[in-house]
């Protein structure tokens, strides 16, 4: 299982993005980017939510730039915790730059089963 946010995990969740096929995302979610910066102690690891897919980078689709800590993307884009993120949010874990609209379809956005199924199997081969 490869550490999470390392060269391996992104390599990983490639792979099963690409098994993965047809997400069959709603549209919310199929027309949205959202670059993510993540800071722990070795620095800042830079990814993207872009089409419903996370991706290594940042994405140049991207309106909005969301700051936090791996723990706490962890729990909101993996395990789909909407009540972690609104107090991630709430007490400055999460920091926003750009437009706050995107934030609104990603809160209300369903994410689809397979989206589900596939972001299930990369936390599952998380470490």
């Amino acid at each position: 299982m490869p550490a999470f946010l390392t060269d391996d995990w992104f390599s990983t969740v490639e792979t099963l993005t690409a098994q993965a096929g047809d997400l069959n995302l709603p549209p919310a979610l199929a027309n949205l980017a959202i670059n993510l910066v993540v800071t722990d102690t070795s620095g800042n690891t830079e990814l993207a939510l872009d089409g419903g897919k996370i991706l290594k980078g940042l994405s140049s689709n991207a309106k909005t730039t969301l700051n936090m800590d791996a723990d706490t993307l962890r729990k909101v884009f993996l395990e789909f915790d909407m009540a972690a993120a609104m107090q991630a949010f709430m007490t400055g874990k999460i920091k926003v730059q750009g437009d706050m609209s995107q934030l609104m379809a990603l809160q209300t956005a369903k994410p689809s089963q397979e989206q589900k199924d596939l972001f299930k199997k990369v936390l599952e081969l998380t470490a």
